[in-house]
């Protein structure tokens, strides 16, 4: 079981509290855990990666153990930690300004 912490704008479009918890057939590798995340929240289609290239969004970071996975390929693997539940898979908002 795989959690997934989101930020607070995509937690209100999905409409659940802090974490969602998925299921990932297969190898859990940041493509699967993000199309699972979409199929069970469709609403969030769009939000996380482009619809048509599927390359993240900007001013959004993906975090696995303390590590930024923002600029790893989408079939890499995440690490045991993340796919037994032990350390969330963080989905964060990014800050910008000047």
């Amino acid at each position: 079981m795989i959690r997934i912490v989101l930020p607070p704008h995509l937690r209100t479009l999905a409409r659940v509290d802090n974490e969602v918890t998925l299921e990932v057939q297969g190898d859990a590798t940041l493509r699967s855990v993000l199309d699972e995340l979409e199929a069970c929240y469709p609403m969030l289609r769009g939000t996380i990666r482009d619809r048509v290239t599927q390359k993240r969004r900007p001013f959004l970071r993906f975090f696995a153990c303390e590590e930024d996975w923002s600029h790893e390929p989408p079939d890499v693997r995440l690490p045991p930690a993340v796919v037994t539940g032990f350390e969330p898979f963080l989905i964060v908002g990014a800050m910008a300004g000047g």
